[in-house]
């Protein structure tokens, strides 16, 4: 196994990890309550913000990890 392989490899884990920590992120700041017929919504935007990084730096790392071994393979 060449080394491009293994960074490849290497980086889609870890992209598929960061993309878990933002989800789980996203999800866990926004709720919503339902209070007597009322919606309320207690939104925590910095941690949306958060968890919306992490899903992009995780894109980011499949989309390194994809080319580094369709380049390796070449």
């Amino acid at each position: 196994m060449k080394i491009m392989k293994i960074v490849g490899i290497v980086f889609i884990v870890l992209g598929l990890y960061t993309g878990y920590i933002g989800l789980n992120k996203l999800v866990d700041n926004t709720n919503q309550i339902n209070f007597l017929g009322i919606k309320i919504d207690a939104d925590n935007e910095k941690g949306q913000t958060k968890g919306i990084m992490f899903l992009g730096a995780g894109l980011l790392l499949i989309t390194g990890g994809v080319f580094a071994i369709k380049k390796d393979s070449k």
